[in-house]
């Protein structure tokens, strides 16, 4: 056993803000047993977890709580080529946002409404309101070591195309 839990504990610091289920998929281990080993690895502090939009999020305990959100939402596909746009181009607004992206603008509202509550990006008070990132060199640094995964973008696609049924 213990085998398996220094693989999940590896995998998860190789692979910061993995998702519950991909830790399964990717190492080929029950779901039962992820569940019993990443449970003991937070008990023992070897590893932390974060929640976030119904996702459960695992982290290498060196990871701060802001680092830990940042690095859910950037293994998401849109949420991720959102913050990516606000580095790469300074503050921006959501409609500009959603037109440079192609996306809706309630897909934008919605994205945005997230990462500000979750104080990854910041709404200006002004009119037009901007958005800017809170963090903007440690968002960059984190940019460089996630990727979403193959079922986190099909879901975010799957939310596009019924978003763009309801525009």
């Amino acid at each position: 056993m213990p085998d398996t839990r220094t693989q999940i504990r590896r995998h998860v610091c190789d692979t910061p803000g993995v998702h519950f289920n991909q830790v399964g998929r990717d190492l080929d281990i029950a779901t039962g047993q992820v569940q019993y080993h990443l449970r003991r690895l937070v008990r023992n502090d070897e590893l932390a977890v974060e929640r976030i939009g119904g996702r459960t999020h695992y982290f290498a305990p060196s990871f701060d709580p802001w680092e830990r959100r940042a690095l859910a939402f950037l293994r998401r596909e849109t949420t991720r080529e959102i913050l990516v746009r606000l580095h790469a181009d300074g503050p921006k607004r959501p409609k500009t946002l959603a037109s440079d992206l192609d996306l809706a603008r309630s897909t934008i509202s919605w994205h945005v409404s997230t990462l500000a509550e979750n104080g990854i990006v910041e709404k200006s008070d002004d009119r037009p309101m901007t958005l800017t990132l809170n963090r903007p060199e440690r968002t960059a640094e984190l940019i460089e070591t996630v990727s979403p995964s193959l079922p986190d973008r099909l879901v975010d696609r799957f939310v596009r195309t019924v978003d763009e049924l309801f525009e």
